[in-house]
């Protein structure tokens, strides 16, 4: 059987790949499927939310016309169809049940959780987790309620948790099998507070 290009727009045969894990004919190929793919993981509940803004370098939230945003300030925040195409955008968490789990620095180089995230994740139901964009992070993306975001001291590492007057960085790049839907964190979220 001829192996073909992943790219859905491209089909072409892989006959002279010999790399198993090569999945596309190009790196044009190869960077056009990556755009479908972000695009398309991030969860529909979380891309129909209007409260989207981009980001600097250093993390301060800015509307797509390169003005200062605020996490507190719908009038700064945007449709995604404005920062879709942007590589450093975020989302405003406004308290109406859409909530983050932040874990940094828990992947090792090899893309492998710590202890820590994998004890986290092994609570988690089905539900979008993406990697941070210093790529050894992970957003657990969910349903569940809290009141005042915190960061958490834990054996092993820190993990935050917010949901709302935050903004997180959306990357788009799921992790492992990661479904584009939100599940209910509840249950997590009571663990790690308790």
């Amino acid at each position: 059987m001829t192996r073909t290009c992943a790219n859905p727009r491209c089909e072409a045969p892989l006959a002279g790949v010999r790399r198993a894990q090569t999945k596309t004919c190009s790196d044009r190929c190869r960077m056009a499927l990556s755009r479908v793919r972000r695009s398309s993981a991030v969860p529909a509940r979380l891309r129909t939310a209007d409260r989207w803004v981009t980001h600097d370098d250093a993390k301060r939230p800015l509307t797509p016309a390169g003005t200062p945003a605020s996490s507190t300030d719908p009038a700064t925040w945007s449709k995604y169809a404005s920062v879709r195409s942007r590589a450093r955008k975020g989302l405003v968490l406004n308290g109406d049940g859409i909530v983050c789990i932040d874990l940094d620095h828990c992947l090792d180089t090899e893309g492998a959780p710590s202890p820590l995230a994998r004890a986290v994740l092994d609570r988690c139901p089905p539900t979008y987790i993406e990697v941070s964009p210093s790529g050894d992070g992970l957003h657990v993306w969910g349903l569940g309620e809290v009141a005042r975001g915190r960061r958490m001291r834990r054996r092993g590492g820190d993990v935050e948790v917010y949901g709302t007057g935050r903004y997180i960085t959306v990357t788009g790049r799921p992790f492992e099998a990661s479904p584009a839907a939100l599940g209910d964190l509840s249950g997590v979220i009571r663990w790690l507070t308790t």
